[in-house]
């Protein structure tokens, strides 16, 4: 597969990732991310549509942007994967939140994923009362810095259950080789 076409992201991901960059530069700060962007990725992003869906290529470049503007290494990641959970599950996603049950939330992990990805899947293991396991399968394009906004966002979905200390782990990437992204979930 080509790499634009191998898998799409749904538009509420991308518009998540430019509302951390307007939180905490303004306007100004949107669109200094989005003129780091090729021509054809500016005109992919006027409008973005929250159901609409988008090349995984596209995320990737607008997270290389974001991260090139902010200036913040990799960290910057995991803080769009909280605004992210924070934007969406406050919002349209907001009845998966599970309130005093972490397990409630993560349960529905195989649909969450579907939600923002079109190829692929992910699972969901209860370890314990207050750990899980996730892994992701089958999905043929894959990044380091999407796999930080996974850990970023199932942190803060975690937390907005009612969790405190949440502690998400990436204990294998497909980034760095693995076969399949598992991340370890923890909480008190």
């Amino acid at each position: 597969m080509d790499e634009a076409g191998s898998i799409k992201v749904k538009g509420g991901a991308l518009l998540s990732r430019l509302a951390f960059v307007r939180e905490q530069r303004g306007e100004e700060g949107v669109q200094h991310v989005l003129a780091r962007l090729p021509e054809s990725d500016r005109a992919a992003c006027s409008p973005i549509l929250t159901g609409g869906w988008y090349p995984f290529a596209l995320n990737q470049r607008l997270d290389e942007a974001i991260a090139a503007e902010m200036g913040m290494g990799e960290d910057v990641f995991l803080l769009i994967g909280e605004k992210s959970a924070e934007h969406n599950l406050t919002g349209a996603h907001r009845a998966m939140v599970s309130p005093g049950d972490p397990h409630g939330l993560l349960r529905r992990t195989p649909q969450i994923y579907q939600m923002y990805y079109d190829t692929g899947r992910r699972t969901y293991d209860r370890l314990a009362d207050n750990k899980a396991v996730l892994r992701t399968y089958e999905a043929p394009t894959f990044s380091n810095h999407d796999c930080l906004t996974v850990v970023g966002w199932h942190r803060k979905a975690i937390e907005m259950c009612g969790a405190t200390n949440a502690r998400v782990t990436e204990t294998k990437c497909r980034a760095k080789g693995a076969e399949f992204c598992e991340y370890v979930c923890e909480w008190t």
